[in-house]
């Protein structure tokens, strides 16, 4: 069966420290999300999520993206950019406004959200989203769609992300320097919840952690939205430089060995079954072997490093002590076998693998944690969140604040 009449079009990039990767969306007309081509490279000119070589990593976006392009049968001129790094924060910021008892009207909203607009506090840093996560009537949580309703107060929480200017400057920089334009830069941890949590898991409570190569995101989301975001310095790429330290072998020849036999899992018979160093050629004389054991040993005391740290950030923020406390590992490092299992019992919650949600047209090698991001900038765009800069100041001086019908306080979540 032939593809619908596409109506819109969609392209995202996410720029990795170990993979730089494209997609471009498709909405027919009935509203079906279609991805119609993607690709991915080796990254360049990126260590930690931040630009260091502005020539390699254009010339890695634009390869990229026109591999995406050929995959597809069409051209993009603009794209919705993932960011990792960059000194990710994160902001919830509290606004109420008196209603008096009548029923909401849309203009309320609107006058709520622009009173909102005041909250945001940058403290030097650059505001990459502001988006409406829940309302409150009354001071009671839970209201997806007050208009309509009646209530004495009526109220907003805004969440806010916040990155260093430079480096967010910089991406933009050398996305645009590939000939493309920058739709809009987007977190990380907001493009995967988007590509891999249900609306019940972030209202449940749920730590999205994404293992990239040389950075981890640790995102808590509780009562439907985002509230803490932490970047540990430990990555996948950990596992492969020690592999390749302890081993006295190649970085590449390491990676290959962490994919092929690597396991964060022992089992009894790790001690008896050998595995060589470096994948010879059929035929080719033996090489230097060592045990299952060693190798799982190196693997597990990486993930260890990890673990040690989330669990941190997890008893800073009692993440898990009331309710909720399910885990989701998605990113490149997700793809370690026995990753969950050795989680799970490192952090005593339950541990799931999070992929892309199923889209019509993701080939199979993109349906995995490494590229949850990717899925998740494309389904970003598609919805097209309301971001409450952008919202008019339409008839702002008709609604009066007077003594506490205006609270305001802004909670730090980082």
């Amino acid at each position: 069966m032939g593809l619908p009449r596409i109506s819109r079009v969609f392209g995202a990039i996410n720029i990795g420290s170990f993979r730089i990767s494209a997609m471009i969306l498709g909405q027919s007309e009935s509203g079906e999300l279609i991805v119609l081509g993607s690709g991915h490279r080796a990254s360049q000119g990126v260590r930690r999520g931040y630009i260091v070589d502005m020539a390699a990593a254009t010339y890695a976006i634009r390869d990229v993206v026109e591999r995406a392009e050929k995959a597809a049968g069409t051209g993009i001129a603009s794209v919705w950019v993932g960011c990792a790094g960059a000194g990710l924060t994160s902001q919830v910021s509290q606004v109420e406004v008196p209603i008096g008892g009548r029923r909401i009207e849309e203009e309320d909203i609107q006058h709520l959200l622009v009173a909102a607009r005041d909250t945001i506090e940058p403290d030097g840093k650059m505001v990459l989203h502001a988006q409406p996560a829940q309302y409150t009537l009354d001071g009671a949580h839970g209201a997806a769609e007050p208009v309509g309703l009646h209530a004495e107060r009526l109220g907003v929480d805004i969440h806010v992300m916040l990155a260093d200017g430079a480096p967010i400057k910089n991406l933009r920089d050398a996305v645009e320097s590939a000939h493309l334009s920058v739709e809009a830069v987007v977190s990380a941890p907001i493009a995967c919840a988007e590509a891999c949590l249900s609306p019940e898991e972030r209202e449940l409570g749920t730590a999205l952690v994404e293992i990239g190569a040389e950075l981890t995101n640790v995102s808590i989301f509780e009562n439907g939205m985002l509230r803490a975001l932490h970047a540990i310095p430990i990555g996948s790429g950990d596992i492969t430089d020690a592999l390749a330290s302890d081993f006295g072998i190649r970085r590449f020849q390491a990676e290959r060995l962490k994919c092929v036999a690597g396991s964060a899992i022992a089992s009894p018979a790790d001690h008896r079954e050998m595995v060589p160093l470096v994948q010879q050629a059929e035929g080719a004389p033996d090489v230097d072997r060592i045990s299952r054991a060693e190798l799982v040993s190196v693997v597990t005391g990486q993930v260890s490093r990890l673990t040690d740290e989330v669990n941190r950030i997890f008893k800073a923020h009692d993440f898990g002590g009331a309710k909720g406390g399910q885990v989701v590992l998605t990113g490149g490092g997700a793809e370690l076998a026995g990753i969950a299992e050795y989680v799970q019992g490192a952090l005593g919650r339950p541990v799931r693998i999070g992929k892309p949600l199923h889209l019509r047209g993701l080939p199979d090698a993109h349906a995995t944690p490494g590229f949850t991001t990717l899925a998740g900038l494309c389904l970003y765009a598609a919805h097209d969140p309301v971001d409450i800069r952008s919202i008019p100041d339409t008839a702002q001086t008709t609604i009066k604040y007077t003594g506490l019908g205006l609270v305001k306080r802004v909670l730090a979540a980082s």
